[in-house]
């Protein structure tokens, strides 16, 4: 066997998926894990790949089974984990060694590595598709210098996700932790698209009176057409099965209490830093944050009493009011990387950032070929006035409207499709309300406003007072 350019530490779920991955497209790689005997049963469960995998028992045989220039792609916990990793790496690696953060960090900590002066390259890539993905195709957001995504490019391409034109579904997305912040904008549209499913399926279960397996196969209609996407295909697919304790659909008998990792939550916070309105993927980390109490939930309905909802809809206008949703959601955060590319000098190709999405990652669909079509005709152009996306929210937002102000009367809360709605209203209003608001600012904090008609008076008459 051709001795391993490329090293992995960490084999945890995802790096052991990804080291496989690695092996099976033909690239031999050394491992290492801080537990040994973790590293040795990955080894012997590896199959036909073992040949391909070298297992090390510690870090400096790890570096040692490497033929320099070395790449070592780290699959460790974000935060401290990775810095701890990086300082044991430093005097066992030369200057022309490459060390990847692969982890799911954030960007700002990815910038301040690549600023420390490490003895190393390093680049920060994002990586998603879970378990799955990684062990067979995920969706990659590089970081990184030019010069070291051309090196590892051959790798990462070869490892990644394919989409149905044949196109590997990773790319180089700018310096430092832009591939990271690509990576974090994904998982808050992740977020955003899942609550929002989430809601129509809240409408059928407690509007419409239907139980799970009959909302299965409205999900698998529904990843018939313009919302084929991963994320529906699999709500299908949960909403369809059966609980094997109890024979009841298993989608009954899961708490409502949503876990996060913080990503969606790094990128409303990050949406704050740039001025980037994303209300969509906000309201997503709000009602995540709200499952969460569900004692407090308990008294509330307790005190005030469950809605009990008899909404004059239909499961189609749940499938428009879904589609008008996920595209001003789309916008949004195509919208929060264009001022990110803006705000840090990155040169953020926005048609490539949703090719590489249209396979392997989370938020896969069809609806990302014609997004990347229509910011390759306008990439500064927001998503809601391309063409092919005004005419569908024409179509759309009319069912919209039905479903949010129907779930508002009767007492549903559908947090992201409302906000979805709020700010593509405020979006079409060319005079908005923020003139009262620039009064009231100059009232009491004489801040100034600007005249429409351009006169030269930068306060109001109370400035006197």
């Amino acid at each position: 066997m051709t001795a391993p350019q490329t090293g992995l530490i960490g084999l945890g779920t995802m790096g052991a998926a990804l080291a496989l991955n690695i092996a099976e497209k033909g690239f031999p790689i050394a491992v290492w894990n801080r537990t040994g005997s973790v590293t040795q049963a990955f080894h012997a469960n590896a199959g036909d790949l073992a040949p391909r995998i070298t297992p090390t028992a510690t870090l400096a045989e790890l570096v040692q089974a490497i033929t320099p220039p070395r790449a070592i792609i780290l699959m460790v916990p974000a935060g401290q984990a990775v810095d701890d990793q990086l300082a044991a790496l430093a005097p066992l690696l030369g200057p022309e060694d490459l060390v990847i953060d692969a982890g799911n960090a954030n960007f700002r900590d990815t910038n301040r590595r690549d600023a420390a002066g490490l003895p190393f390259h390093f680049m920060g890539i994002g990586v998603s598709g879970g378990e799955e993905g990684a062990r067979h195709g995920p969706s990659i957001m590089a970081g990184g210098p030019p010069a070291a995504w051309a090196r590892m490019q051959p790798l990462l391409q070869a490892i990644a996700a394919r989409a149905e034109d044949g196109t590997p579904c990773a790319d180089h997305m700018g310096p430092s932790g832009a591939g990271h912040f690509v990576k974090a904008v994904h998982n808050g549209i992740e977020y955003a698209d899942m609550q929002m499913i989430a809601e129509t399926y809240g409408v059928m279960r407690d509007g419409l009176g239907m139980a799970a397996p009959a909302i299965a196969p409205v999900f698998d209609a529904w990843n018939k057409g313009i919302l084929q996407s991963y994320l529906i295909e699999i709500s299908g697919q949960v909403a369809a099965t059966a609980d094997p304790v109890t024979g009841a659909p298993l989608l009954d008998m899961i708490v409502d209490s949503a876990g996060q990792k913080g990503t969606g939550r790094w990128t409303a916070v990050e949406a704050q830093h740039l001025a980037a309105p994303v209300p969509v993927i906000e309201a997503a980390v709000m009602a995540r944050n709200v499952s969460a109490r569900r004692a407090e939930r308990a008294a509330g309905e307790a005190r005030f009493g469950r809605a009990t909802p008899d909404l004059n809809l239909s499961v189609d206008d749940l499938e428009q009011a879904l589609i008008a949703g996920k595209i001003l959601c789309y916008a949004q955060g195509f919208a929060m990387m264009t001022a990110a590319a803006a705000e840090f000098g990155w040169a953020l190709d926005m048609p490539a950032i949703a090719r590489v999405w249209r396979a392997g990652c989370i938020i896969r669909s069809a609806m990302l070929n014609d997004m990347a079509a229509a910011l390759a005709e306008d990439p500064a152009r927001n998503l809601i006035l391309a063409p092919f996306f005004a005419a569908q929210l024409d179509h759309s937002l009319p069912a919209l409207r039905r479903v949010v102000a129907a779930g508002a009367l009767q007492g549903m809360g559908l947090p992201a499709l409302s906000a979805g709605l709020a700010w593509f209203d405020l979006m079409r209003q060319a005079r908005g309300t923020a003139n009262m608001i620039q009064g009231q600012r100059d009232f009491f904090g004489l801040h100034g406003f600007t005249r429409l008609d351009g006169l030269d008076h930068p306060h109001g008459p109370w400035a006197q007072a």
